[in-house]
């Protein structure tokens, strides 16, 4: 079943009243990435990873020309390149939005785009409640919150813990 992960803008004190501007990505493969490389890229307005994918790959294909490769190689090494970029574009999108201050507010697991808009809106309406807007949405970029996680128990008095608590201790 797809995942989704889904984005808001935060620039300029926009509230998350803007729902019309959320942007689902869907993680896995992207078969016309790897297919059309540059102009899926264009297509997705990714612009730093289109001149980085054109950089790459020139230096790469000049590299092995360089070094005497057949052109059979370096086929070989552009075909894998593209199944990179079709691996790896989902990522890109994710990238790229977080570079233009967008938040990500959720993960959400779904058949389709409209069942996975149809599960986020139904658990975010839920969320915010009648209060107003739920604040305590995650960024993926920070570490877990511990606050409210049971400390582990102290280490023994030697610091060592395992089947042999004393070097050279018998089995």
């Amino acid at each position: 079943m797809p995942v989704y992960t889904v984005h808001a803008p935060i620039s300029g004190g926009a509230d998350l009243r803007a729902t019309d501007r959320f942007v689902f990505v869907r993680d896995g493969f992207r078969l016309w990435a790897a297919v059309l490389g540059v102009l899926w890229l264009a297509w997705q307005r990714l612009w730093l990873a289109t001149i980085g994918w054109i950089i790459v790959m020139a230096a790469i294909d000049v590299a092995m020309v360089k070094i005497g490769l057949g052109t059979a190689s370096i086929f070989l090494a552009d075909c894998l390149l593209a199944l990179l970029l079709g691996l790896e574009a989902s990522s890109l999108q994710r990238w790229t939005l977080s570079r233009r201050n967008w938040r990500q507010l959720d993960i959400v697991i779904a058949d389709d785009i409209e069942a996975a808009e149809r599960r986020f809106f139904e658990r975010w309406s839920a969320r915010r409640g009648s209060v107003g807007l739920n604040a305590s949405a995650t960024d993926r970029g920070a570490p877990p919150p511990t606050r409210d996680l049971p400390r582990p128990p102290p280490l023994p008095a030697g610091g060592i813990i395992g089947l042999f608590p004393e070097p050279g201790g018998s089995r």
